[in-house]
């Protein structure tokens, strides 16, 4: 016995201009806030208009009717829209959203401002009365050309006997347009109580080219409540930059972070899985719910990743990802700070994963699986790593070539920010900043041996760009001090003005002493420094409890 295959079925009907726009007047038919904005001109308007009256096809119109609420456009220039019965069905448009609003905002009289400050009124697009309809010039105008012209939005609005006496011998045409533009059956195809993330297949699917929507847009639609004043989008945009002295991810130097990123800590709290379709099933209360609860456990996770990390800005971050199963983490355990156990288990997971390229594809299955290393951390018990599990020689430390767009050069990254580098010349912290750490040659990026130094000294740029040879430093020392001097003569003149050089020093895992620095012998240097990046790195990934 084979099982019984239900397949989806769109309905088709045609529908009449007057019924089409008495279902937006009773808020029945609503255009999602996923769509783009309004952007035909009036001279688009007027086309769609001389179409309608010749009786051509302009296309179908597509709906999605569901119960689902959706955040929605509620006005069109200066005409607001209505709210439809909260236990009503809705049909949302997924195509045709330009020809709809040109049409509703001819009819309305609308007054609509651009982008660019332009002002369009949608009361001057005319019918020539003049034109023979069987002409191929055009019918619908933008401009009051003569005395003949009538304005559309009075075809439609205006009593026929007032348009009558002012345009007598075109009393027959006249009405004539009234009846094809009110009586012209568009073609509507609705996709009745078809799931979410299939309506936003279809919608992709018409739109964009086959592009998947941003699954952040689609959230902010679906999770709005009015009632209960929740804007995902506002939500979202208060937690990175803040607001009425709202403690925001901009203060903590993590503003880098994404709105999908965001949604997915949600879906991770509330399922434990963080793919598209997982997501878009949340219902919008259980959503709205856990906003606050994420929040929280993020914040928390953020202020981890910066004090027992040691990661004090988000461009360090080998993935973005890191943060949902350590933000799933502090949510779990009830936001309780950290053992010292726990710290020491996260931190041996974060390296784990950054070092292994964990995230570099398949992620959203990855995090699943890591959520439950983070069940068994809350238990202070270490995760079970198998085969996955490695150290790191210095070897692969040395050969490896710098570039802020590497997990496992972050990863490095991050051990030298967890030291807390200090100044070479006053001993103070480093300052970073994400704006200077998104390229290569970034200010707070150094190279300790300078790259034009090595390459007077015959050095090729693969041996200069070893991210054993790279330090954190401020930006300014970097480019007024340094310059291209050889570390034996800058660190000489830093020798004078910091008498704890040798302590500053350690803070970016060299050693004074014993790397060749005053010998400017770079192949010491390199060997020397990648063995004890190793081992502090080692250090990390060997902890048992």
């Amino acid at each position: 016995m084979t099982s019984q295959i239900k397949l989806l079925q769109p309905t088709t009907s045609p529908k009449q201009y007057r019924h089409l726009f008495a279902e937006i007047d009773k808020g029945e038919l609503k255009i999602p806030n996923f769509q783009r904005d309004f952007v035909w001109t009036k001279e688009q308007t007027a086309k769609l208009i001389d179409s309608i009256i010749r009786g051509y096809p302009i296309g179908a119109f597509i709906f999605w009717k569901t119960k689902e609420r959706l955040r929605h456009i509620k006005n069109i220039g200066n005409v607001s829209l209505p709210e439809p019965d909260k236990t009503d069905y809705i049909s949302y448009i997924l195509d045709g959203q330009q020809r709809i609003t040109s049409l509703y905002a001819m009819r309305a009289g609308i007054i609509y401002t651009t982008e660019n400050g332009i002002e369009i009124n949608y009361k001057d697009i005319y019918i020539d009365l003049e034109v023979d309809i069987n002409s191929e010039k055009d019918i619908v105008v933008t401009e009051n050309i003569s005395k003949y012209c009538v304005s559309v939005y009075d075809i439609l609005n205006e009593k026929l006997a007032i348009l009558f006496k002012k345009y007598q011998e075109f009393a027959e045409k006249i009405e004539a347009y009234k009846n094809n533009l009110e009586g012209y059956n568009f073609s509507t195809i609705t996709l009745p109580e078809y799931p979410m993330d299939i309506a936003c297949d279809v919608f992709t699917r018409l739109n964009t080219g086959g592009t998947a929507l941003n699954l952040f847009e689609i959230m902010v639609a679906k999770t709005y409540d009015e009632q209960r004043e929740f804007d995902l989008s506002k939500k979202f945009s208060e937690l990175v930059h803040g607001g009425k002295g709202k403690k925001c991810l901009e203060d903590s130097k993590f503003d880098t972070i994404s709105g999908i990123l965001v949604i997915q800590c949600i879906s991770a709290i509330l399922n434990g899985e963080v793919k598209r379709k997982d997501i878009l099933q949340i219902e919008k209360n259980k959503f709205i719910n856990t906003w606050e609860i994420m929040q929280e456990a993020l914040f928390l996770a953020v202020d981890f990743i910066r004090s027992k990390l040691g990661v004090v800005v988000s461009q360090l971050l080998p993935y973005q990802s890191l943060l949902i199963p350590i933000t799933y983490f502090f949510a779990k355990n009830n936001f309780r700070s950290p053992s010292p156990t726990q710290v020491k288990l996260i931190r041996q997971y974060f390296y784990w994963a950054s070092l292994t390229w964990r995230f570099s594809s398949a992620a959203e299955g990855k995090i699943a699986l890591d959520i439950k290393k983070m069940n068994l951390i809350i238990r202070e018990k270490k995760p079970k790593y198998g085969n996955e599990m490695i150290s790191v020689d210095p070897e692969s430390i040395l050969e490896t070539w710098f570039s802020v767009g590497n997990a496992y050069c972050k990863a490095i990254l991050c051990l030298f920010s967890s030291m807390e580098p200090r100044s070479f010349d006053t001993d103070s912290i480093t300052i970073l900043d994400n704006s200077y750490l998104k390229q290569a040659n970034s200010r707070n990026y150094h190279h300790f041996f300078p790259k034009a130094y090595l390459e007077k000294k015959g050095y090729e740029p693969y041996q200069s760009n070893s991210i054993a040879n790279i330090t954190l430093i401020d930006g300014n020392l970097n480019k007024n001090e340094i310059r291209a001097k050889s570390p034996s003569k800058y660190i000489s003149v830093f020798l004078k003005e910091n008498e704890n050089m040798h302590e500053t020093l350690k803070t970016h895992l060299i050693d004074l002493d014993t790397f060749g620095i005053f010998d400017d012998n770079y192949d010491t240097f390199l060997e020397e420094r990648s063995k004890l990046i190793a081992k502090k790195i080692n250090m990390i990934l060997n902890y048992i409890p």
